[in-house]
């Protein structure tokens, strides 16, 4: 706290701020600092108000050896002073004599004694204040429930009692009561207490989240799989890294270790931390500790107890380590427990949890399913196998031998051998064979070189390839081999052309970049490039004898690749002879010397120009063609490829069926081949959008996933970060929420997502969803802070206004939903500016009548000055988007305002002017046709005109005349789904004349 308050005002101010922070440490720091500036003022109000909060603090920053500390003080103000003590202060004091009973119960080193004697303190001063005893006997069951004695009638005595204002909430003790049924072996009643709680219709601060945690074993064990992992999913969302919550954690960590989803368990533990360090309840942590324990020693059973965990801070622990540490910590809490309460209650509860048997051998959890194999540390993903692999045991010169007779023909499997190879070389004691047909060490090394710059040029690394290419070719030079040389230095040549420009990719949009943007500034620098690596490639190619054939036909190759990129990236017609013209050589020479894979690169090459010169037909002709050479010739292995290429072709001509056909067929042949030969996860992209457009996008959403999937394993992580997170805008707009937070959690958890490496725009984009799923899932305080920030991020975003447009304009629904109409009114400001520089019409559009709707909503006629305001805003984008020629996908901008200021008005009592303006919605509209995707959008405006008309205006006759103009024109018509509420209208307008 920069400076304490000087004044009762400043106090109370920042008590309420201090109350919108979360519970933690800064939290109870700030209390504690506010209850000292409160003992400085000479009234007890202050005071009392700061030690509630501070004991808020405690209790729900899991402090419980300090909230009895911070009540005692309180009872003494209470006994001394009772007329500071309002009635809802006095409230407050009885309520929270409950909160003092859980604290002592989570501390074993007070005696059980203390704690009943603190319940006989309880039953007393509320006998003596004339308040009901169903709280006193809630805490007295709670405690048989935590001793282990007598639950059946301390329940009975409890449960059985007329609950009282200072009761529990309905959720906590459904929760209590559920509890115990779970405790007594029956599942069945215990889910069944809990329905309306585990159904939302019942919550409070800690429920439904609590309740959840223990509900998901017994979900599972009456095969109710779906709900389990629907509510783990929303549970732990509202549990995690919360101190006072860290049993909930624990369970939720059981929960992943008992269905086969150890990763995901090793992944929560490590977001959770902080709680290692945070719990100061010994009965919260035994809780936590004990479902650590159990994720623990599953994965050690599994065989990775070397894997690193998340633990106890001031060194890094091992799997198998941690779980001997927290074995130790909590036998001795539990011992501990039951040393002070006479009995082996919590001995024996743990020690049922840590020998429960898995549940489910494997249920997918999340959208981004992981094995423990994948997150070793600095391990490969190891991709399940769909194939046998080669034998690559032979002796090193036949490997080399193989490798190299492989990579000549363009194999598949010579990267394998390659692979294998780079192991065996750089392993300790390495001894090069002393043969004529090997070659010296210096062209083995080069070999690999080139090997390793191939995949990094996969991955779009063209400075790391062009690098890697350099350093070949002198390592080829030193071995004799020019021909090698002169092809390693082409390929650099191709790689460094292709080293794109350094700008980011815009956010915002509901897009997610594919790779730098290529601004209009940087094509002509791109095209130069190009055209230099060319024609320094037919310089080298000339002053290059002696090349083999299938050396000439791969620079021949090259050359044509470099100009077919110079025709992406210039989108010039005067560029394709010239491709055309390198591919008839390239397929020339091939055909000569019977190259057969280059005869296919050829034909794929040119089926490629002819798509980009916008020729499809030609292109759909070559494409067979190449499919029936490679049916009748091979290589097999081109054939995946070769089917992508078509379906992304009939993509194109809107032959969504025959892509999805051609790509389940690639995806099938595929499987024969390393998934990185035939670019399988292109694949998988290209049917997900194939999918899409056949209307299937459950489907769609296991392909992109498995795009993210395949993309990682190969080491394509920006790639794999876009699937990922258009596969979590697909499941936010189905309706997954929890799916959607749940995936770009694990997402941005990853420590290269973090430091923002892959594109700090993508970043942003992966956060800004997830912002909009918290908003979906009414996490509205959540939603809110993230949106803040990414508009503050996004303002100094030169390059890219426009996303700090829409960011912004949606951070301003967000205020607006909170009440906050002054601060809602900056961000909106803030979105203008940013519109005026790079225009969001139709976005600007959609949240300034939202603004204005809310406003008029919540203050009626008090707000209808900012209400219009934010409509003649909104007005202004629609006439520049008028200007600039600008359609809107959804809704009419011109319609859709004159709509809103009809419901504005009429939130503001002002029903002439909101008839006014909905008779001009109804102009703008016309009247529906046959064919008219608007008839919903007109019937809705004709049903509000007849509603202002006919109910607010008391002109009955022609609301009625209007109503029934629409049903008979809309029946008329064929759109009688749109004539019901018209319809139910016009006879509440009958019964009521």
């Amino acid at each position: 706290m920069p400076t304490a308050p000087q004044t009762t005002d400043e106090l109370y101010e920042a008590l309420q701020a201090n109350q919108r922070r979360p519970y933690g440490r800064t939290r109870t720091v700030t209390a504690e600092e506010l209850v000292d500036a409160a003992e400085r003022f000479e009234e007890t109000l202050p005071l009392v108000r700061a030690l509630l909060e501070l004991q808020e603090a405690y209790t729900y920053g899991s402090e419980p050896r300090k909230s009895p500390v911070a009540f005692a003080r309180l009872l003494t103000l209470f006994d001394e002073q009772p007329d500071v003590f309002d009635e809802n202060l006095r409230h407050l004091v009885f309520w929270r004599f409950k909160w003092v009973a859980a604290a002592l119960r989570a501390l074993p080193e007070i005696p059980l004694t203390s704690l009943r004697q603190w319940l006989t303190e309880m039953r007393e001063r509320y006998e003596k204040a004339g308040l009901g005893l169903q709280p006193y006997y809630g805490q007295t069951y709670r405690l048989a429930a935590h001793v282990g004695e007598d639950e059946a009638l301390a329940f009975e005595l409890w449960a059985g009692r007329t609950r009282t204002r200072l009761s529990d909430c309905e959720a906590c003790e459904i929760g209590e009561r559920a509890l115990y049924h779970l405790a007594a072996g029956d599942d069945e009643r215990a889910l069944g207490t809990w329905e309306p709680v585990l159904a939302g219709k019942e919550s409070c601060q800690e429920e439904p989240a609590r309740s959840i945690a223990h509900a998901l074993l017994p979900l599972l064990r009456a095969g109710h799989t779906d709900r389990a992992r629907e509510l783990h999913l929303a549970g732990y969302r509202g549990c995690r890294r919360n101190p006072s919550m860290s049993g909930e954690v624990g369970r939720h960590l059981e929960f992943c270790a008992l269905t086969g989803n150890e990763a995901r368990g090793l992944e929560l533990l490590a977001e959770n931390r902080n709680l290692f360090d945070e719990v100061d309840s010994p009965l919260e942590l035994l809780d936590f500790l004990t479902g650590v324990e159990v994720l623990l020693r599953r994965v050690e059973q599994l065989g990775h107890g070397e894997l690193p965990a998340a633990g106890f801070p001031g060194r890094t622990w091992t799997v198998s380590g941690l779980r001997a540490e927290v074995h130790g910590r909590a036998d001795d809490l539990a011992a501990r427990f039951d040393a002070r309460n006479g009995t082996t209650a919590h001995t024996e509860r743990r020690s049922t949890r840590l020998d429960r048997a898995p549940l489910l051998e494997a249920l997918e959890l999340t959208l981004r399913t992981r094995h423990l194999d994948e997150v070793a540390p600095g391990a490969p993903v190891v991709a399940p196998a769909a194939r046998t692999a080669p034998d690559l045991s032979e002796p090193l010169p036949e490997l080399i031998a193989r490798a190299r007779a492989l990579d000549e023909r363009g194999h598949p499997d010579a990267r394998a051998c390659w692979t294998e190879l780079r192991t065996r070389v750089t392993a300790r004691g390495y001894t090069h064979p002393d043969d004529p047909a090997v070659g010296p060490l210096a062209r083995l090394r080069a070999d690999l070189l080139a090997d390793e710059a191939s995949r990094l040029g996969e991955r779009d690394d063209f400075t790391g390839a062009a690098a890697l290419y350099e350093e070949a070719a002198g390592l080829y030079d030193d071995a004799g081999t020019p021909a090698h040389a002169a092809l390693a230095r082409a390929h650099a040549l191709l790689a460094t052309a292709e080293i794109p420009p350094q700008t980011s990719a815009p956010a915002g949009s509901g897009t997610t970049p594919r790779g730098p943007a290529d601004g209009a500034d940087d094509t002509p620098a791109e095209v130069a490039a190009l055209t230099a690596a060319h024609a320094a490639m037919v310089r080298l190619h000339a002053e290059s004898p002696g090349l083999a054939p299938y050396q000439e036909a791969r620079l021949l190759r090259l050359r044509a690749t470099a100009l077919g990129l110079r025709l992406q990236a210039s989108g010039s017609d005067g560029h394709v002879a010239a491709v055309l013209d390198e591919i008839g050589l390239l397929h020339d020479f091939a055909t000569r010397h019977d190259v057969t894979g280059q005869i296919a690169g050829a034909l794929i090459l040119r089926a490629s120009t002819f798509a980009l010169s916008g020729d499809l037909p030609a292109a759909v002709a070559e494409t067979d063609a190449l499919l029936d050479r490679l049916n009748a010739h091979g290589p097999a292995w081109h054939l995946p490829r070769a089917l992508g290429l078509r379906a992304r072709l009939r993509l194109g001509a809107q032959d969504a069926e025959g892509a999805h056909a051609d790509l389940g067929e690639a995806l099938r042949l595929a499987a024969d081949w390393p998934a990185d030969a035939v670019d399988t996860a292109r694949l998988h992209g290209d049917l997900a959008e194939a999918c899409l457009r056949l209307g299937r996008p459950d489907e769609a959403l296991r392909h992109l996933t498995r795009s993210a999937e395949l993309n990682l394993r190969r080491g394509d992580r920006f790639d794999a970060y876009c699937a990922y997170s258009n596969a979590a805008t697909l499941s936010l707009d189905l309706g997954r929420v929890e799916d959607c937070i749940a995936l770009l959690d694990s997402l941005l958890a990853e420590p290269d997502v973090a430091a923002g490496e892959p594109n700090d725009r993508l970043v942003a984009q992966l956060r800004l969803t997830r912002a909009r799923a918290l908003r979906a899932g009414e996490d509205l305080k959540a939603a809110t802070a993230e949106f803040l920030a990414l508009a503050a991020e996004s303002a100094g975003w030169d390059d890219d206004p426009g996303s700090h447009a829409v960011i912004a304009a949606e951070t301003a629904v967000l205020l607006a939903e909170a009440d906050e109409f002054d601060r809602a009114r900056e961000a909106a400001d803030q979105a203008l500016a940013a519109h005026a520089r790079d225009p969001r019409h139709e976005a600007l559009s959609n949240c300034l009548r939202e603004l204005a709707r809310l406003q008029a909503r919540q203050q009626g006629a008090d707000g209808l000055a900012g209400a219009l305001a934010f409509l003649a805003d909104a007005g202004r984008v629609a006439d520049g988007a008028r200007t600039a020629g600008y359609e809107a996908h959804g809704r009419s901008l011109d319609s859709a305002l004159a709509y809103e200021y009809g419901r504005v008005h009429a939130y503001a009592d002002a029903y002439e002017e909101a008839l006014a303006a909905l008779e001009k919605a109804l102009a703008l509209l016309g009247e529906p046709g046959p064919e008219s995707d608007r008839a919903g959008e007109w019937a809705e405006c004709v049903r509000f005109a007849a509603a202002m008309e006919g109910i607010y205006l008391e002109r009955p006759a022609p609301a009625l005349a209007r109503l029934d103009a629409a049903v008979s024109r809309l029946t008329a018509l064929g759109h009688t789904g749109e004539t019901e509420p018209l319809t139910s209208l016009a006879d509440r307008l009958r019964d009521e004349e």
